[in-house]
């Protein structure tokens, strides 16, 4: 599982968790009834977004079931979305048709262990199969994904392409992910939702990218590989500024949706992006990625040069902090070493697994 929204149930309180895993675990079954056991692999955390979505504008057409147990939950039996609900099947169309598109980049490429002729073609005929299926069931819920693989050629093509912008590169996934965000609205006969949906799919879209980017930095220079923020000259402060604008955009997006049920949405659009931006940059800042930026002569964002060798810390007051539901936020706890977890008070995945409190932690990150 991969994406940009990772919540864990320190911070998403009470029934949120629930109601985000009912989500993520009808995906996964939905990928498997629709498509087989092998289409699970491509579950993903941002896919079921567009799940949520649909949920919060109208729980009318998301039916929920009891699902068996399962290893993934300990063996334990479990609400979730129900396969026939349209908000998991644009869920799973989104998902296997960028998967499909995804690893025949890999291929093309010679990514790896694609870069074996036998492996990339099983992985290609595996693409073949998934791209399949997400036209089947997009077409079934009258969504046109040539929107998405028109976007992952495109990407390429830029990729390919000298003398681009950052938003040049960006633009395939803000368009994609407004595509999808936008058919929820139609799906949940909410059609008044479709233009703050088209916005924030756009800024949201921009913000995956640009995190997957600054991940992916130090290893793809490394290797010479492509990277956005290389190929136009882009420093991880000027991305750390790109993404608080996005964040901004997405949250006043998010504000203007007339939801049924917005506390998820806004939990997982407003605040857990934030916190994704927020983690992100923390990483790269404490390996050291802000202090050889280009033109910032080794200051951070929000330093003050004017007292060398005593920057501020830029994510303290970080706009991307700035939870639009301050509660959904859990407060800080000691590590037991006497420090303390910034994020979420007990470890896991969203603190970097730091703390104690992850060996005994039960939430799914």
């Amino acid at each position: 599982m991969f994406g940009v929204v990772r919540p864990c149930r320190h911070r998403l309180h009470g029934r949120l968790f629930g109601e985000w895993t009912a989500h993520l675990c009808g995906l996964c079954l939905t990928l498997r009834d629709l498509h087989g056991q092998s289409a699970r692999l491509v579950t993903n955390y941002d896919g079921l977004l567009v799940s949520v979505l649909t949920e919060a504008q109208n729980p009318a057409v998301a039916p929920h079931r009891t699902a068996g147990p399962c290893a993934l939950r300990r063996m334990r039996s479990a609400d979730v979305v129900d396969a026939s609900a349209v908000g998991a099947q644009l869920a799973a169309s989104v998902s296997l048709v960028l998967a499909a598109g995804k690893i025949r980049d890999h291929v093309a490429d010679r990514d790896g262990a694609y870069a074996r002729r036998l492996v990339a073609a099983g992985a290609g005929l595996a693409a073949g199969r998934w791209q399949a299926a997400g036209q089947r069931v997009g077409a079934s819920i009258g969504f046109d994904t040539a929107v998405l693989t028109d976007a992952v050629a495109r990407q390429s093509e830029i990729e390919r392409s000298g003398g681009v912008t950052l938003a040049d590169v960006t633009e395939p996934t803000e368009t994609a992910v407004s595509a999808a965000f936008a058919h929820t609205s139609l799906l949940a006969g909410r059609p008044g939702n479709t233009e703050p949906l088209v916005e924030a799919g756009r800024h949201f879209g921009r913000i995956a990218h640009l995190l997957d980017a600054v991940e992916d930095l130090t290893a793809d220079e490394a290797r010479g590989s492509y990277n956005p923020l290389l190929a136009t000259g882009t420093t991880p402060v000027q991305a750390a500024e790109r993404c608080t604008e996005a964040l901004s955009g997405l949250r006043r997006s998010v504000a203007l949706l007339d939801l049924d049920r917005p506390a998820l949405t806004e939990s997982l659009l407003a605040g857990e992006v934030g916190v994704a931006v927020d983690r992100i940059f923390r990483q790269m800042m404490s390996d050291g990625g802000f202090g050889d930026a280009p033109g910032t002569d080794g200051v951070p964002p929000g330093s003050d040069p004017g007292q060398p060798g005593q920057p501020v810390d830029p994510f303290q007051q970080a706009p991307w902090q700035q939870a639009s539901d301050p509660s959904q936020l859990a407060p800080s706890r000691s590590r037991g070493r006497g420090d303390s977890c910034e994020l979420c008070g007990d470890g896991c995945e969203c603190c970097g697994g730091a703390c104690e409190a992850c060996s005994a932690c039960d939430c799914s990150c």
